[in-house]
């Protein structure tokens, strides 16, 4: 008899549940909206209902060995407890581990969504090859995950990773954190948007200007339209995008010296906009990068620095991924 397990990718927009089985393979995938205004006993209501749907469903031929959960958000991960949860109000201080597993009475494994995202990558995406990565997630703000030897590292409490948060101007942007500065202040979609409207408060971007105007739901994808069309105010934003990139990058190398970093999430797209400056800036920034790009040495190592391959399922393939390697699989 075949395994397989549950994963779920809980966001503050959509709830996505599949069965995935020992393979990587998906069986089934159910999609929904968020509904979190109408309170989270009504989303964990639905997601039990999926969990539930999807389990009886493959039981008859394959072994269920768990449910893996991934959250936006900081995780207490002893307790299975979500600390801080800024797409999911009222989530703050949940027991999410402990109530599902009352509810459903199976094993349930709760993970930070991007260290699912990264567990994903490894396990069948851009990193499979290779012992360590870690990936940063340019979305509605930055995430970031560490994978060693195929586990997630998690750190001293369970908070290893927050990429976002690692500041890259000290005298820039304050955060949501409370800091200046951070990676997520210059290089997720809302950093993005939030860039093109200071140019265009200066009356100095007119195409940016426009673009607002016509569409109402102006967004980072339209401002790199605009750059890929030559617009130079919209390059010169994503030429800020690839610096910080670029400087974050660097000190990533410099610490972990991993054989590969991944940039995933919808402001990854941008890719050829941001990439030759963050190129540039991380070569000058990192005397490690410098080493492993110059050396023509046979069998020598390279730093690679890639997109993902997985896409949105990324984290519902890594939350799976949780219970099946708990179970040996």
């Amino acid at each position: 008899m075949g395994a397989f397990a549950i994963g779920v990718d809980l966001g503050g927009t959509n709830l996505r549940v599949a069965a995935i089985d020992q393979t990587g393979k998906q069986l089934e995938t159910i999609t929904t909206g968020t509904e979190v205004k109408r309170g989270r006993d009504s989303v964990i209501n639905e997601m039990c209902l999926a969990i539930q749907s999807l389990a009886n469903k493959y039981l008859d031929s394959r072994k269920l060995v768990g449910i893996g959960i991934g959250v936006p958000g900081i995780i207490e991960m002893e307790r299975g407890t979500i600390r801080q949860a800024p797409n999911l109000p009222g989530w703050g201080d949940y027991p999410v581990k402990h109530e599902i597993e009352q509810r459903l009475g199976t094993t349930v494994f709760l993970e930070n969504d991007a260290n699912a995202a990264t567990l994903g990558e490894k396990w069948l995406g851009a990193a499979r090859d290779v012992d360590a990565v870690a990936l940063l997630t340019l979305g509605t703000g930055v995430g970031g995950g560490i994978v060693i030897d195929g586990r997630i590292h998690h750190g001293m409490s369970g908070m290893a990773g927050e990429i976002g948060h690692m500041t890259v101007y000290p005298d820039g942007v304050v955060c949501g954190c409370g800091s200046h500065g951070c990676l997520e202040q210059y290089a997720s979609a809302t950093a993005i948007k939030r860039m093109a409207l200071e140019a265009i408060g200066t009356g100095k971007a007119p195409e940016l200007a426009r673009a607002m105007s016509e569409n109402p739901e102006f967004s980072a994808k339209i401002v790199y339209q605009l750059a890929t069309q030559g617009d130079l105010q919209a390059q010169e934003i994503f030429h800020k995008v690839g610096q910080a990139l670029g400087i974050a990058l660097a000190s990533l190398v410099n610490i972990f010296n991993f054989p590969m970093y991944v940039l995933g999430g919808g402001a990854a797209s941008g890719w050829d906009a941001f990439a030759p400056t963050m190129f540039k800036e991380l070569t000058w920034r990192s005397v490690v990068y410098r080493s492993v790009v110059a050396s023509d040495a046979p069998g020598h190592k390279k730093t690679i620095i890639t997109n993902a391959l997985l896409g949105s399922d990324a984290g519902l393939i890594g939350a799976a991924r949780l219970p099946l390697q708990a179970a040996g699989l």
